[in-house]
């Protein structure tokens, strides 16, 4: 779980990265929603989450473990591709599928919120 969730950031890191230069060098900044949802979520919290599964491996592998996975890798996509639907089509649909991402999301850090107070305990 921990390598998992750390490739994914770096993939995350590079598509927010290349998403902040586009905005940058188009002066259009109508996806900078996106943009820190990606780094912040994607990349950061993603990579942290591969950190703790790789310092702690007894939270690596039990059901919360795989639920965080699951639920953040199909939730953040799925809440990033409406989010930038939304914004630059105005489709009123993107919506629900931006709301359904984010409670996906929400689901997910929960998950390793219950995982890492349950199963990360001091060395002595």
């Amino acid at each position: 779980m921990a390598i998992r969730f750390i490739k994914i950031s770096v993939v995350y890191f590079v598509i927010g990265v290349l998403l902040g230069l586009y905005m940058s060098m188009a002066h259009d900044y109508a996806l900078k929603g996106v943009h820190v949802h990606v780094n912040l979520i994607g990349w950061a919290s993603f990579a942290f989450a591969g950190f703790v599964y790789y310092l702690f491996p007894s939270t690596s592998s039990n059901v919360y473990a795989k639920l965080h996975f699951w639920s953040a890798n199909i939730g953040l996509p799925l809440m990033m591709i409406a989010l930038t639907v939304l914004i630059l089509n105005g489709a009123a649909i993107a919506t629900v599928f931006t709301a359904i991402g984010g409670v996906l999301v929400v689901f997910s850090v929960i998950m390793l919120a219950i995982n890492v107070l349950q199963n990360v305990r001091s060395a002595r």
